[in-house]
């Protein structure tokens, strides 16, 4: 078995984004993401209200450059106006055609 290297990149935001942040990683490249309810605590404490419902964390294996046009757009975009972290982790995936377009 082939292992094929890539970019894991993590996305956890505000419930309000995870369509506009999905259909984004999509137009840059990704092929495909995973997508959960998540909560926590960070540097704001924890989330007084859950009216807009829980934060979601949003997941998707990308080549390198696909990796770099997504972060320059969640930078870009969203961290000034919202509760958004964003990072990316080298990983080695079997099946690396399922996720990586050529």
């Amino acid at each position: 078995m082939e292992l094929v290297k890539a970019k894991l990149i993590t996305i956890i935001t505000e419930r309000l984004l995870r369509h506009e942040i999905t259909d984004m990683i999509k137009l840059k490249g990704a092929t495909g993401y995973t997508r959960s309810e998540v909560e926590g605590e960070g540097s704001r404490g924890i989330r007084a209200s859950d009216f807009e419902g829980r934060n979601v964390k949003i997941e998707t294996i990308v080549s390198e450059s696909v990796a770099d046009a997504i972060m320059q757009e969640v930078s870009e975009n969203y961290f000034e106006n919202y509760a958004v972290i964003a990072y990316v982790r080298d990983v080695e995936v079997a099946r690396g055609a399922k996720y990586l377009r050529r």
